[in-house]
């Protein structure tokens, strides 16, 4: 027997925002602790900023999505049928 997945609502909207703003500053604040203390470089906070932080973001987005439902497999999923047209 499955299991009966209900949709996520408002609050986990709501909470995935958070959470990619919460992910967000944790990432720009470790950037820029990480330059302040001189740990790197100019051009390695430059590349960390344009080319890490946003694969990092994806990660933060995945991680989010997983936990408050919005992975779905091909279980989830309905076929859709157009409706014939009469001749």
């Amino acid at each position: 027997m499955s299991a009966i997945r209900t949709k996520p609502g408002p609050a986990a909207a709501y909470a995935f925002r958070l959470g990619i703003v919460a992910g967000a500053v944790v990432g720009l604040t470790a950037v820029a602790l990480l330059y302040r203390l001189g740990t790197i470089t100019p051009v390695i906070a430059g590349y960390a900023l344009l080319v890490l932080f946003p694969v990092y973001l994806v990660f933060v987005a995945s991680a989010l999505s997983i936990w408050l439902g919005y992975d779905k497999d091909a279980t989830s999923l309905r076929p859709v049928y157009r409706p014939k047209e009469s001749e």
